[in-house]
């Protein structure tokens, strides 16, 4: 019998204390590969370093905007007051569960008024002439019963309570992760947008000293229709890139009004002053190879259901053993209530009794077929995200580290392009050139500066996912709600 391989130690142990059959959870190794090709050799301005991982990294960009909505966040996101909230069923279930173990006793009362028939089925009760048919009944009592739990069927239930308690605890630090990721992701590419608009602007005010330029050469003869014509359609060109980056902006202030539980334009006097796009840290930590991936919170979420579905395998074993429950019940019953509470009025029981599963049509194997199933699959669960993180994990540090060495070539294009207008720009105002090259040179710049802008906004997201990957700032939900709700 398959059962052989879950049962405790000898009868006698189980006779005195008891014993728990069933599975014992061992936890999974998860060693994680070597990151050291990622680290070494970076010839980037921004380093991943071996070291222990920030958990308040929002603070190395230096943003104190960053930082204060990062801390309204944690009080106001109301998936993360969701996530809350299963933490305070998984506690209460772990409570009903536990409940079940200790003994149970209830309190009873009866008063009743009767009357007996004469033509009843109780043959032998005939009233004496004369006297009543009707007559009162009361009875006053407590009943116990206490399952002595001799093979861990509650003791297993608890765990897998206890189990489900941790992975819902893990489960709101998960989703505390990604709404600081979200939260931060979208605070930079507002920033990124807003410098986007600067840049527009800035070229706009330089499309209208050129059609000041040209329109004076025009006055003097020394310009044609042709060159007007493309100055002014250079203007409009780039004042129709405004509109788009102003509804763009809209959308990501009520994006973080939406993750604050706020209004949409609630924020928008708030965060409508543009700033600069933060500046990553030159140092990024990203803790130890074997240790990083652990410290994810769906890691840890998939090994405590993994332990959910070990402890749920020994409750169907146990439901193969017999149930001892002790039962007693101490009571005073009359048919008078002046004398309901005297000596001769006391009644009691006392006794154990004991319930053996003998044939129940297979029911009890095919659970234990499911709980079983159900555990094989919570462990490759637990391995296909321990995979995951570390493939995400290198994913992330591969980008942050190409995001930065291709901001390098994008800001010596600007340089160059830069370079190149104002030379096109001197050789249109002394005849040298036609407008096309004045044009032309400045769409290279507004669009590689508009590239340089994204670089910048690209790294720091790039940074945030790295942070996300590496499972960082998901403390603040213990903060905001108090590690000790979750214990047990």
């Amino acid at each position: 019998m398959r059962l052989v391989q879950y049962l405790c130690g000898p009868t006698l142990a189980i006779g005195l204390i008891g014993c728990t059959v069933g599975p014992d959870y061992q936890s999974p190794e998860a060693r994680e590969e070597s990151r050291r090709s990622a680290l070494d050799g970076e010839s980037v301005p921004s380093r991943t370093v071996e070291g222990a991982i920030d958990t308040v990294w929002w603070k190395s960009f230096r943003d104190s905007e960053l930082s204060l909505l990062v801390e309204r966040l944690a009080a106001q996101n109301l998936d993360l007051k969701t996530a809350a909230e299963r933490v305070v069923q998984s506690v209460a279930q772990r409570r009903v569960a536990a409940a079940q173990g200790l003994p149970h006793i209830e309190g009873q009362s009866l008063s009743t008024y009767n009357r007996v028939s004469p033509n009843g089925p109780i043959s032998e009760f005939v009233p004496a002439p004369g006297s009543t048919l009707d007559y009162a009944h009361f009875q006053d009592g407590l009943t116990s019963a206490w399952q002595l739990d001799l093979f861990g069927r509650v003791r297993r239930a608890v765990e897998a309570a206890d189990a489900n308690t941790l992975a819902a605890v893990e489960n709101r630090h998960g989703v505390a992760l990604a709404a600081v990721a979200e939260l931060a992701q979208s605070y930079m590419q507002l920033r990124g947008t807003q410098n986007r608009l600067e840049i527009a602007k800035r070229n706009l005010r330089l499309s209208e000293e050129n059609v000041e330029l040209v329109n004076t050469r025009f006055r003097n003869g020394v310009a044609t229709t042709l060159d007007m014509a493309q100055a002014r359609a250079q203007q409009a060109t780039i004042a129709a890139t405004v509109p788009p980056l102003r509804a763009r902006e809209a959308e990501l202030i009520n994006a973080i009004g939406l993750l604050l539980g706020e209004a949409p334009r609630a924020l928008e006097a708030q965060l409508r002053r543009a700033r600069i796009i933060p500046r990553v840290p030159r140092k990024v930590p990203v803790g130890l190879p074997g240790t990083s991936v652990r410290h994810r919170p769906d890691v840890r979420e998939a090994e405590a259901r993994l332990h959910q579905a070990t402890a749920q395998t020994g409750v169907a074993v146990a439901n193969f053993y017999p149930d001892v429950t002790l039962n007693g019940a101490v009571s005073v019953e009359s048919l008078h209530l002046s004398n309901l509470f005297t000596p001769a009025s006391t009644a009691f029981t006392v006794g154990p009794s004991i319930s053996i599963p003998i044939f129940e049509g297979g029911q009890l194997r095919g659970a234990l077929a499911l709980s079983e199933s159900r555990q094989r699959e919570a462990a490759v669960f637990f391995q296909e995200t321990v995979l995951r993180a570390w493939k995400e994990v290198d994913d992330a540090l591969t980008d942050y580290r190409e995001a930065q060495r291709r901001r390098i070539d994008v800001a010596r294009s600007v340089s160059e392009n830069q370079s190149a207008l104002q030379a096109a720009r001197q050789r249109y105002s002394e005849g040298a050139t036609n407008f096309l090259d004045v044009t032309s040179t400045q769409a290279q710049l507004l669009q590689s500066e508009n590239d340089l802008s994204d670089s910048d906004t690209q790294i720091a997201t790039d940074l945030v996912n790295l942070y996300r990957a590496l499972g960082g700032g998901w403390e603040i939900a213990d903060v905001a709600h108090g590690a000790d709700r979750a214990a047990p």
